[in-house]
């Protein structure tokens, strides 16, 4: 038990800074950001963010690679994204300071009709997607959280997702994931990865600026509401 302790307490002192928690914060989107774009996210010296990341790597959270002289860095897996989103969802109350430029509070507004959170989808978009889905019996969240079998043929017939994307790996094919702007689950997961990705490649969701922000476009409005039945916000 004390080693326990010991271990929570010293990840948490990790993560009980602002700069590092920014950097976390940027990495959600489940890219590879360098090391000097993630100083400038988080407003420090290209030096004092090498020495943040040098205690991230430390406790595990991220993962680097070299290419050419760039250092990339990303969160470790999904796990970790999973403990970040968690975080945010328990700290969105009170103790989150509202936006005070209007900049800043349209882009808190992006993020919460539609984002990704690490490789799938989150915000009002994510949880209405996961709420059609469960109508139409491709979710079930009776006992547990699980993709139907009926649901398994939809992703792979109709919206086009890799069958390869949806075995072979360690994690599971559905995970629930509390949204921290709708207080709501919405699909994580292997089948929210896959999803997510198919759904961009095709274009029916798209990338607002660099950041996390996503939205639905014309074309996946329409073939959302074909797929699933009802409209999607």
């Amino acid at each position: 038990m004390a080693q326990e302790a010991a271990g929570v307490a010293r990840l948490a002192a990790v993560l009980a800074d602002e700069t590092r928690a920014t950097m976390l914060l940027a990495l959600l989107d489940g890219r590879a950001f360098t090391a000097g774009e993630l100083a400038r996210r988080a407003g420090v010296a290209p030096s004092t963010a090498s020495e943040h990341l040098d205690r991230l790597l430390a406790a595990g959270l991220l993962t680097e690679r070299r290419q050419g002289r760039h250092r990339y860095v990303q969160l470790t897996d999904g796990a970790t994204a999973h403990l970040v989103e968690d975080l945010v969802s328990h700290a969105g109350g009170a103790g989150v300071r509202p936006p005070t430029t209007l900049r800043a509070a349209s882009a808190r507004a992006a993020l919460a009709r539609g984002r990704t959170c690490y490789d799938h989808l989150a915000g009002r978009l994510g949880v209405d997607i996961t709420d059609a889905m469960t109508a139409a019996g491709l979710l079930s969240q009776r006992t547990g959280f699980s993709v139907t079998d009926e649901g398994c043929a939809w992703l792979i017939d109709r919206v086009g997702v890799d069958p390869a994307a949806l075995r072979a790996t360690r994690r599971p094919l559905a995970r629930p994931c509390l949204d921290w702007t709708e207080r709501r689950t919405h699909l994580g997961g292997a089948a929210g990865a896959a999803l997510c990705a198919r759904l961009l490649a095709a274009r029916w969701v798209e990338r607002i600026g660099s950041g996390r922000a996503v939205r639905l476009t014309p074309a996946g409005a329409n073939a959302l509401a074909d797929l699933l039945g009802r409209p999607i916000r």
